[in-house]
Formats: structure tokens, sequence, C-alpha cells
């Protein structure tokens, strides 16, 4: 019988992880939640709720609930990743970076240690190729969740099970409905990692405040407007500018300048490109092309979407890649992350930081 650490948030994903498992009978189960208190004086009334589902599905299923802090680690790592990179004028992804330090790193480290496998409710899948566990695809391609887990190590896949991975959506939905677990009908969050309901905005304005500088049109050089500060904006950008006439979007910052450029248009071609240089590459389980020269066929995303884009992918340098798109690319951003897959869009081999 293996022992499973479950990760569990509340919401009805994991709930359904729950009782998949508890169904198969030759798991010994125990719940854990990991909490992040927020950094203000404000409380944590949605941390709070998510306690009480968390005790009602482990009470509904006779199984202990353990809930554990990584207060500290998640602001002294993960935040501080993400405010730095927005002060550099990068754009960051801090539920790539929750996912490797936080759930997989730290927890892992202190409680996920004493048992065989942990399970949580993302939607991937893992499969075996070559003698090598692979981080795979899920079923459900809207759902799918691998560009949030491609920055996880090959020892934390290893340990690592996707119950759901290989259901889509609506089947899990199904499931709770029809055993009538108690947040069958719970909205998913749409927060970034244990942010929840916070405002991204908000937060960013109370460690970075506001600083004022123009909107300038980039190909005419005249001033449109002005912004709080460069932090509040990625490349790419379309909403909350606050410009008629739109759609507008963000194709460049000036970081020195404090200066937001923008182009008018669906159809602008200042917001595509087709080259991504990528820096830092992490491969998951390993180089897949570590003895072969030249480019590879891949598909990739450079943002949370259920499109994979088709291109080729060689080594520059280092953990230096060059991805060539096969299309026009929106809002290539630098500090995002590029998530390689392979060709047929099912094995997630890793991710790189995009760069200039």
């Amino acid at each position: 019988m293996s022992k499973i650490a479950v990760l569990i948030s509340g919401g009805v994903d994991s709930a359904v992880v729950v009782h998949e498992l508890v169904e198969q009978a030759q798991h010994d189960l125990q719940l854990f939640y990991i909490r992040i208190g927020m950094d203000n004086d404000e409380g944590d009334c949605s941390a709070e709720e998510d306690i009480e589902m968390c005790n009602l599905i482990a009470h509904r299923y006779g199984l202990p609930l353990e809930v554990v802090s990584l207060h500290e680690e998640y602001w002294d790592n993960v935040m501080e990743y993400a405010l730095r990179t927005v002060k550099a004028g990068l754009t960051p992804n801090p539920d790539m970076m929750c996912n490797r330090m936080i759930k997989f790193g730290f927890f892992e480290q202190r409680w996920g240690k004493d048992f065989d496998l942990t399970a949580t409710g993302h939607y991937a899948t893992t499969c075996e190729a070559g003698g090598k566990k692979y981080l795979a695809t899920a079923v459900d391609p809207v759902k799918d969740q691998t560009d949030f887990l491609a920055q996880i190590t090959y020892d934390q896949l290893q340990h690592l099970i996707f119950p759901i991975g290989s259901m889509p959506k609506s089947r899990v939905r199904e499931i709770a409905q029809e055993v009538k677990l108690p947040n069958a009908g719970r909205k998913d969050s749409q927060g970034i990692c244990f942010l929840g309901q916070i405002n991204y905005n908000d937060f960013i304005r109370r460690h970075l405040g506001v600083k004022k500088g123009p909107i300038i049109e980039i190909e005419t050089g005249r001033k449109l407007g002005e912004h709080n500060g460069y932090w509040f904006h990625t490349i790419g950008q379309r909403k909350g500018l606050g410009l008629s006439g739109g759609p507008w979007y963000v194709v460049k910052k000036n970081i020195q300048d404090n200066a937001i450029y923008v182009s008018n248009g669906y159809g602008t071609s200042k917001q595509y490109g087709r080259i991504i240089n990528l820096d830092e590459m992490h491969f998951i389980s390993g180089n897949p092309w570590e003895d072969q020269d030249g480019t590879h066929e891949i598909t990739f995303k450079n943002r949370h979407t259920p499109h994979f884009a088709t291109g080729h992918l060689s080594h520059v340098d280092g953990n230096q890649w060059l991805i060539e798109s096969d299309e026009d690319i929106q809002g290539i951003a630098p500090g995002q992350f590029a998530v390689i897959y392979d060709k047929d869009r099912h094995l997630c081999y890793g991710s790189g930081v995009i760069t200039l």
C-alpha cells in the first residue's frame, strides 16, 4: 500500500483527486493544505474558507488533514522573485516558481519526503519514454497546466502523480456532483498561486508604489497619456491602458525613462515576432537532443493558452537556445517563460526564460 500525500486547496479539482484515490482503495492517504499568510494586516479570509472546505473533505473520507505553513518561504522566494523581475521591467511567472519552490520544493523537503508519492489536482499527466519519466499534457487542452509545471526538477517529477489529468474538466465536475462533494459547485480559483483574491496591481502598488510616466505611440513619438509605472505593464498587454481609439498594445518599455510604448490596431506588426531568444534553459527529464546538432522540430507556448505554436529549437551556447516560430507570436515578453513540447504536443520537455 502506497503512502500518498495529497495537496488539497479547498477547490473541486483536489477534492476529486481525494475521491479517486479513496475509490482505488489501495493507498494510505494524508491530506495537506499549504497556508500562506498575506503580506499585510488585512487577514486571510479566503484561506479560512479554503481550510473549512478541506476539513469537510477530510471528514467526509475519514482522512487526516494537516495545515502546514510556508509563509516566510513563499514571500522570501516566490514573491521576492516576482517583485525583483517586475522592477527590472520584465514579466515574471510566479505560478511556475511557486510550483517548483513551494509546493514541490519546501513542502517535499519537509513533509512529502515521508511519503511514497505526492498527488495534486493539476491538469497534467506523466508517461515513460526511453527509460525516463516525462511530464505530459492533460486530456483537456483548455485546462492543461503543464506550462505552470515546466520548471520542476526531475526528482520532483518522479515523486508526483496527477490523478485527474486524464479527465476533462467537465467529468471532474460531474464526479463531484455525483458523489455530492461539498464544493461541487465552487468556482475555480483565478488568482496567482496563493495570492487568491488579491488584486495583482494592488499588490504591485503596495510594494513598488506609483511613478507617473508617458504612454507614447511608437510610430510617431506622440504622447497619448500617462501610466502609473512601467512595472504595471507587460509586453503584449492590451487592457488597462486607459486609451481611446484602440485597441492599443504595449510593444516596448524604456525602464530608464519610465516610458511605455504602444502601437494601434489588432494587426499591428509591432506586437508580433518569430524569433524568441531563451536563457536559463531547463530540461525536466534531460535534454532530449543531447547528442544531436542542428534544429529540432517542436511545439511551444509563451503564455498560458490551449494553443501550441510550431517551430524549431536550436542550441546557441551554454543554456542559451533559440526558437524560430512558424507563425507570428504576439506579445513576446522578456522575463516570461517559453515552454517547450515535442512536435506531437504531448511531452513537456521544459522551459527557458525569454530574453531580448
